[in-house]
């Protein structure tokens, strides 16, 4: 029990939680002129100037409960129940106080631990010194207890899943990142490789062939170079050392495997405009990766979709990849939250410096757009 109550009170708060917005002050705007009209319209309420007073004196807090959770909390409930012990028992009764129980879920929801902690202990006081002068019975007391317990568990259980949620992304972000290490490592590898042979070559030839030497250098000084920055980008991505299981990387021919007729779903049509022989290797797995997965995603949830069209275009600073089918773009399609393999899609996108994006097509279907940087070096 005390590792459990270490382990909430050290709770860190939830990261970037959301600012002020409109709405907010929109909320706060609505929330005065509700009370303003309820204190008209319910002349018989006890103490009908004070409890108008108090709540529009409360509002304020709104706009803070994700940024500052616990000192809008002190200030709301520590105010009213201050309030109703000084009245003897006359509980503020407004209706438009339900909309306080905003400040108990974000509490729950964007707090850190200690401020849940000490937060709770507010509320379970405000509730305390209600029912000790309130005069409603036990059946109220525990109906009003059940609805802030409901509140907080909401915020609660929101918060682990949106944790839950963020730790998924980050094993996707990590095994994306694992992939492209392993296609970068073949790179390098495979520069290593040349360097070595055409060393050798240059060797073997240098007393009887002085100029095949320099032609050994000149490949050399290349394959360096497309080595370094490799290695470079390498560094970049990998974030721990881990055994891989290396293979070697696809490359722009590779994406004709993709065509052809299935069993079921859309057939697959590729479309490559040019030779793009010379392009880096870990640009190549990443095209072929990109197009995989839209393909992939294609054949599974293109409604009604007949055909998908893969076309590869580039010029002299970046290719070009679009993916798109001629599927129903109904509600589901459109409005669903991106999975996880878009989101791994954008990330090795935007390892190599380039951008990926998934919309509607103009006319019909789901279109995935891909630039990437022709050398294959992030900016």
């Amino acid at each position: 029990m005390p590792g459990l109550l270490r382990s909430l009170w050290d709770e860190p708060r939830p990261p970037h939680p959301p600012r002020r917005t409109r709405w907010d002050a929109a909320l706060v705007v609505v929330l005065v002129a509700l009370t303003l009209l309820e204190g008209v319209l319910r002349p018989d309420l006890p103490w009908r100037s004070l409890s108008v007073a108090l709540v529009i004196g409360m509002t304020p807090t709104l706009p803070w409960r994700r940024t500052r959770p616990l000192p809008m909390i002190a200030i709301a409930f520590g105010l009213s129940g201050a309030v109703t012990a000084v009245m003897g028992g006359e509980v503020v009764a407004l209706y438009t106080m339900v909309a306080f129980l905003l400040l108990p879920y974000a509490l729950f929801r964007w707090g850190a631990g200690r401020e849940i902690v000490i937060g709770s202990a507010i509320l379970l006081a405000n509730a305390a010194v209600t029912a000790v002068f309130d005069d409603a019975g036990a059946d109220d007391a525990v109906g009003g207890f059940a609805v802030l317990f409901s509140v907080c568990a909401v915020g609660a259980a929101l918060r682990y899943r949106a944790g839950a949620r963020a730790r998924e992304l980050d094993r996707v972000r990590l095994l994306e990142r694992e992939r492209i290490a392993r296609d970068l490592h073949d790179t390098v590898a495979h520069h290593v490789s040349a360097m070595a042979i055409r060393a050798q070559a240059g060797l073997a030839l240098a007393e009887s062939r002085p100029g095949a030497a320099v032609d050994a250098l000149e490949v050399i000084e290349s394959e360096a170079s497309r080595a370094l920055a490799e290695m470079r980008s390498m560094v970049r991505v990998l974030r721990r050392n881990a055994p891989a299981d290396l293979a070697p990387h696809p490359r722009v021919e590779d994406l004709h495997r993709l065509a052809g007729t299935a069993r079921t779903g859309p057939s697959v049509e590729v479309e490559i405009a040019e030779d793009l022989d010379d392009l880096p290797p870990s640009v190549a797995a990443a095209l072929y990766r990109l197009a995989q997965e839209a393909v992939t995603n294609a054949r599974r949830h293109a409604r009604d979709a007949t055909r998908v069209h893969v076309r590869v275009t580039a010029d002299d600073t970046s290719v070009r990849l679009r993916v798109s089918d001629d599927g129903d773009t109904g509600p589901r399609r459109s409005t669903a939250a991106p999975g996880y393999g878009i989101t791994g899609m954008i990330e090795r996108a935007e390892l190599l410096g380039g951008t990926c994006e998934a919309a509607p097509g103009p006319d019909r279907g789901w279109t995935v757009t891909a630039v990437l940087p022709r050398s294959g070096v992030a900016a």
